[in-house]
Parts: C-alpha cells; structure tokens; sequence
C-alpha cells in the first residue's frame, strides 16, 4: 500500500512511497524478550483464555466500549478518514485481518491505548492527533496494532481496572497492598511491552526519523524547530551513565508509578533496535510466523529473555547496573565502592574539625 504526501498544518511533507508488508508475521518477531518470554508461557497456559474472558463480567470492558462508542468519535470513511486509512494500512502490513474499532476522544493530554478483552479496541486523543503529523500519527496507530497483536489488550484492560480498584479500597490496608503489588508487576511487564509496540511501530511506519519525531514531542510538545534528534538520545545517554547509587535508587522509584518508560530511553531503545541484525532480518522478511507460535518452547523464550537481561546490565552505564555487572564478575574493592556510592545517602558529612576516624580499610580497597 502507498500513502498520499500532503502538508497539513504546516507539517513535514511526506512523498508517497510503498511499504514492505509481513505476511502472517508473530508479534515474537518484535516483541521484546522479557514481554515475550511472559506472553509466551501465558498463552501454553491450558484455559488461559477462557479464564479471563470468566473474568470479563467483573471488568468493566462493557462499560468502557458503551463510553467510547456514546462521548467520542469513532474513526471511519466519514469520519477522521485519514486515520481510517492508516488503522487499515497498519493491519494490511502486520496482517492483522480484523481491524479493531478505533475512537478519538476529547483529551488535550496526548495518549493512546489498546483495551478490550474479547476484542481489542484503539483509543487515542485530540491532543496526540493535534500534536503529530502524518508519518507521526502512522507510528503511532502501528504501535497501538502492535498491541492488538500481541494480545497486549487483555492485560491492559486488568491493569487499568486494578488501578481504580486499588483507589476504591485504599481504606483497607491488607487488600490494598495485595493489589498495588499485582499493579506494580502488570506495569513492569507494560513498560516492557511498550518497547514492543514501539518496535511495531517502526515495521508500520518503517520511518525511523518519525518515531523520533513523535517521541520528542510527546516529551517536549509541537517545537520541532527547537529540538534536536541527537541531543534528545545524549539526554538518555546521560540519565543512564550520570549519578552515583542513589541516583539509580531514585530512577527505580520514579518508574514505579509509571506505565511507560521514559520517552528518553523508548527513543533510545528504538533506534538500537532498528540497527540490529534482527530488524533488517524482518525487513528482508525473514521473521517468525504465528503459524509457528503453537511449537514455540517456552524455555527458550525464557533463556533468551535471561540472556537479554545479562546483556542489558553488562552493557548498562547505570552505577547500579555496573555494581550488579561487577559482583557477578567476582570485581574487588566493592566493599568501598558501595559505601562510596552511598555516601551521605542517610548520613550527613562529619564536620570540618572532627579528627579522623581510625577505621581498617575495607576488603580490596586501597
């Protein structure tokens, strides 16, 4: 399929091209490791499926598409066309055949969101529509087709209805830890997933530059003349390296809450990923089928998402990673690097004129 290129409130013209399409291709082809590995032994669950559509008279999908479907605009031939045409280009290229219903509603935060537990439906707001451009906004409609594939619906759908019904319970201090905890490893597994749709993303628009684009203006609003590609990345080059232990301390806490990952580090993570070999094996369509899902081991989907970890912190700048990195290597001196790192973490520095502490050097440490 081939889109139009057209200027549309000042945005970046685009020339028509043609884009390569995956025939029958599995969400495994661009999920990332620790999503796959958990989706995969999921899915060879016996009853998985049935279990949670038990659940969906207690979750309020219902409520949710009657919502959509009565306060926003559902995108068609009549309406919001150019959408319209991107949904199905998406699902023509990931060779999704049935094209879920998407709606746009009022919201000048910009989002978007895959839901639903039978069926997936795509959500995204005025403001994400405002705020991009063409070849933007098809990175993101493939992002959210991403999710329908990966069946990415289901759990999102839960997590949204545990949030509210861990605000509801708040008073009962018991209950309310037991689902903040389940809350904090669904949105665990959803930043993980996010990267994955980010990577569908790409095999939709197959416009690296656009995902960037879109990225930094999700982060910093429609000022692309005042935003520069490469000082965005330095900036998630230097959230990762910079600091010491406390920082990686800080960065753990401010993540928790969230449901996505930093848009510094999606960047990032997005255009490693289109400079690996696996990437331009998709695009010279060499992938995985979902025909071949079903004999698809669930052991080695865990030993490559445990490798993938292994590599993320050998490789990671973060002072908590390369500690970690370091005592699985057996490194001297950690002792006191470990103390270094957390020096005045909890304690205040001694005063000026205090003498010196006669304390043995710990083990290693010079």
């Amino acid at each position: 399929m081939s889109d139009d290129g057209h200027e549309r409130n000042g945005h970046e013209r685009v020339p028509s091209r043609q884009r390569r399409r995956f025939p029958g291709i599995s969400s495994r082809a661009y999920e990332h490791p620790a999503d796959r590995s958990a989706l995969v032994a999921l899915r060879r669950l016996s009853g998985f499926d049935a279990v949670f559509k038990a659940l969906s008279g207690l979750l309020p999908e219902r409520s949710l598409r009657l919502l959509f479907l009565s306060d926003s605009v559902r995108v068609s031939d009549q309406q919001f066309v150019h959408l319209n045409d991107m949904l199905r280009d998406a699902c023509y290229i990931l060779d999704l055949e049935k094209v879920p219903p998407m709606y746009v509603t009022q919201d000048p935060q910009p989002n978007a969101m895959c839901i639903g537990l039978d069926e997936p439906i795509i959500v995204v707001t005025t403001g994400l529509v405002e705020l991009l451009d063409e070849e933007e906004m098809r990175a993101v409609v493939g992002h959210e087709v991403g999710h329908a594939l990966s069946g990415h619906s289901v759990y999102r759908t839960i997590l949204l209805f545990l949030t509210s019904l861990a605000l509801k319970v708040a008073w009962i201090p018991l209950g309310n830890l037991a689902i903040l905890a389940i809350v904090t490893a669904l949105r665990e597994w959803f930043r993980k997933s996010e990267l994955s749709a980010d990577r569908a993303g790409l095999l939709v628009g197959q416009d690296l530059r656009a995902s960037m684009r879109g990225l930094m203006k999700i982060a910093g609003g429609n000022h692309l003349h005042e935003m520069n590609v490469d000082a965005f990345l330095q900036q998630a080059e230097e959230y990762e390296a910079g600091g010491d232990l406390r920082d990686s301390v800080l960065k753990i806490l401010n993540v928790l809450p969230r449901s996505h990952p930093f848009t510094t580090v999606r960047a990032a993570e997005l255009k490693k990923w289109a400079a690996s070999r696996d990437y331009q094996r998709i695009m010279d369509g060499h992938y995985p089928r979902r025909t071949e899902d079903k004999d698809t081991s669930v052991g080695d989907s865990f030993k490559e998402s445990a490798a993938s970890y292994a590599s993320d912190v050998k490789t990671s700048k973060d002072p908590l990673m390369k500690l970690v990195s370091d005592i699985a290597g057996g490194a001297g001196g950690l002792g006191g690097r470990v103390k270094r790192g957390f020096d005045g973490f909890t304690s205040a520095p001694p005063p000026k004129d205090a003498p010196p502490r006669d304390t043995p050097p710990e083990d290693g440490e010079a």
